[in-house]
């Protein structure tokens, strides 16, 4: 039972019990193993079997009575070594995984009295329900990355397979969307279960390809005869941003541009380079001295009353009152946009359209291609993909094979060691996550480099990590695109 595997709290210094709905203990950490003896390790081991009959409900009963209603913590006596009883405070909380709902419950002894110490076994026990909040969020995390890293990277290889008139284009675009905002939620959560809050991962790349892949996203989900023009610096400099975090900014401008123009219109974006010797003005919006890369989003729509002009960045404000428009966009597109340490800047008149401009400190050097040309994709070597879902190495291998890649698979790292080892197939990239169990992919990678040095291997997975210069080659973050895969291999095969 995979939930019986997904056990973070192994050595914790409390005792920790998972148990199902049955009542039914299906882990039992090494804290409760010393507190409560063999009895919760045997075949099957009963809740029942240590819980302290008549000083409160059954075991059976409080599981329904808390399902129904949960508290903080609640104080219950059970059956320790050697078959005294003694009262533990409970922290208990529920999730569930698979369709299948289970408990965790965290117990503190209950020995300290009023008013000496007791303020320090209330701050533990919120501590060890945070730690369970933790958890519950990596979890979750990971399962949901997997799952949604398949359906873009199956929905963009079909995307990229379609032609632009065909009917099932626009639902395929809807999904590929769906899916990109869900990433971004994805995102949060995974930082969120981080205890220790690491930087998102900046690197430095070609916001005009970035820009492209939002107008893709829009176009394929319009029926409208909008007129779309993208003119891209092709010297554009390298600027450091998280791609679906820009992305998102993006995609909510050109939203915002497509209501616009309604069913026919223009909207244009356009990337240039700006240099600054000085500090100048956009509107509102002041430029320190430095480099910069500016993204212009325009369109010929109604435009903005000036009197409205200066809200737009306000949370909750929206000139669209149909009930379906929160007033979110822009708000969210200026905080993502401040956290790069870049600015935005809108001009507008009615009836003559608007132009948002977002600008990105950037270095002056030439920022390279991020989305090479589909025959530039193709490739004949072959790779070894190693994820423990099922569901990874499905999309994986499908998308590499489309493209002429051989593919081998597994599901573990120790098979992956073993086809290796057969030496019967020259693997010229290894593909791993670095979550799985058993085996973590950074463990894998040990080993492939003691077993076939020089064999490249490209990292991938869905928690947030720092970005460095190194991991532009060997480290993608999931979830991804199948082009963003197949760019990523070709870069890890020619670095």
């Amino acid at each position: 039972m995979k939930a019986a595997v997904v056990f973070a709290l192994e050595h914790a210094g409390w005792p920790a019990l998972l148990v199902d709905m049955g009542g039914v203990i299906l882990r039992a950490n090494h804290s409760a193993v010393k507190v409560f003896g063999p009895v919760v390790e045997g075949e099957k081991p009963l809740l029942a079997a240590i819980w302290q009959q008549g000083f409160g409900p059954p075991a059976e009963q409080f599981l329904a009575n808390w399902e129904r209603a949960p508290q903080d913590s609640t104080p219950i006596k059970f059956l320790v070594k050697g078959g005294t009883a003694s009262l533990f405070a409970v922290s208990l909380c529920t999730f569930t995984q698979d369709g299948q709902k289970y408990f965790l419950f965290q117990l503190l002894p209950e020995t300290a009295p009023a008013g000496s110490g007791g303020q320090t076994e209330f701050l533990s026990a919120h501590r060890q329900k945070l730690d369970c909040a933790l958890q519950l969020a990596r979890t979750v995390a990971h399962d949901f990355n997997n799952a949604l890293t398949s359906v873009l990277g199956h929905t963009s290889l079909l995307l990229g397979q379609t032609a632009p008139d065909h009917p099932w284009r626009r639902s395929l675009a809807e999904v590929e969307k769906a899916a990109l905002r869900a990433a971004d939620i994805a995102s949060d959560l995974s930082a969120f279960s981080q205890q220790e809050k690491l930087p998102r991962g900046q690197t430095a790349g070609n916001l005009s390809s970035l820009a492209q892949r939002g107008v893709e996203v829009l176009q394929g989900s319009r029926p409208e005869k909008i007129e779309w023009s993208v003119q891209a610096d092709r010297h554009l400099f390298a600027a450091k941003f998280d791609e679906p975090k820009m992305l998102q900014a993006f995609v909510r401008i050109l939203e915002n541009a497509v209501e616009a123009v309604g069913s026919n219109g223009r909207v244009t974006v356009l990337t240039r380079n700006v240099e600054l010797a000085e500090a100048a003005q956009d509107r509102d919006l002041r430029l320190a001295p430095g480099n910069y890369v500016c993204t212009e989003i325009s369109d010929n729509g109604g435009g903005i009353a000036p009197e409205n002009l200066s809200r737009i960045f306000e949370p909750f404000f929206t000139t669209k009152n149909d009930g379906k428009h929160r007033g979110l966009g822009l708000a969210l597109v200026y905080g993502i946009v401040s956290n790069h340490g870049g600015g935005v800047a809108v001009s507008s008149q009615p009836d003559a359209g608007t132009s948002v401009r977002i600008y990105l400190p950037a270095e002056k050097k030439i920022a390279r291609d991020a989305n090479p040309v589909a025959k530039d994709l193709n490739g004949t070597q072959t790779i070894l993909m190693v994820d423990d879902e099922d569901l990874m190495l499905t999309m994986g291998k499908t998308v590499l094979t489309t493209f002429g890649y051989r593919v081998l698979t597994a599901n573990s790292g120790q098979k992956a060691l073993e086809i290796l080892a057969r030496g019967d197939t020259a693997v010229d990239l290894v593909i791993t996550d670095l979550v799985m169990p058993s085996m973590t992919g950074r463990e894998l990678t040990d080993h492939v480099n003691r077993l076939a040095p020089g064999t490249r291997v490209l990292r991938i997975s869905g928690f947030v990590r720092s970005g460095s210069v190194e991991e532009e080659t060997t480290y993608l973050q999931k979830p991804f695109s199948s082009q963003d895969l197949l760019v990523k291999v070709k870069r890890a095969l020619t670095a």
